[in-house]
């Protein structure tokens, strides 16, 4: 026999085996995965708020946990470093504009609770507690002067947030047709 057709016989009779249930004694790494597992992990939050926690933070709340762990990649008030910009930026015209920032950008307030949330601080992503995140989403939005020093962001306060690029949002990369 040719040890091409010897090859690919030996396949063949490998995929036969397979098929047929002899190869079924797996090692059975790992364990299934409960609803608990996925709900620790199931953190993303909507523009429509679904899914926001029970908490509250205010501006001058927010300033203090940002000087700490914000800071240093976002520099003074949002103002740009290794981690981007936060804050400024007027109008956009186009997706190359030179200052995208979260008050010139993001459409939904909701959309900069749930990535300060799942990714921030960079260091420890999802370290932060719910209060802290209303916190620091405040702040965000008081510097963009969004939302005045004293307001109190919770679920309900933040989904009445109404961003200033709500229906001006330029898609970076459109689907071409």
């Amino acid at each position: 026999m040719s040890t091409s057709r010897l090859f690919t016989t030996a396949i063949a009779s490998l995929l036969i085996l397979g098929a047929s249930g002899v190869g079924a004694a797996s090692p059975m790494l790992g364990q299934p995965i409960t609803e608990p597992d996925v709900a620790a992990w199931d953190v993303s939050i909507g523009p429509d708020g679904a899914g926001l926690p029970a908490g509250r933070g205010t501006p001058a709340q927010g300033a203090a946990i940002y000087a700490s762990k914000c800071l240093a990649c976002h520099g003074e008030k949002g103002s740009g470093g290794a981690g981007g910009r936060l804050a400024g930026g007027g109008p956009l015209t186009g997706p190359r504009d030179p200052i995208i920032a979260v008050g010139n950008y993001w459409q939904y307030a909701t959309t900069l609770f749930d990535f300060t949330r799942r990714t921030m601080p960079w260091t420890e992503p999802k370290s932060l507690t719910s209060d802290e995140v209303y916190a620091v989403t405040a702040y965000v939005l008081q510097i963009n002067g969004i939302i005045g020093e004293n307001d109190v962001m919770t679920a309900e306060t933040l989904l009445k947030v109404r961003m200033p690029n709500r229906d001006g949002f330029i898609v970076m990369y459109p689907t071409r047709k």
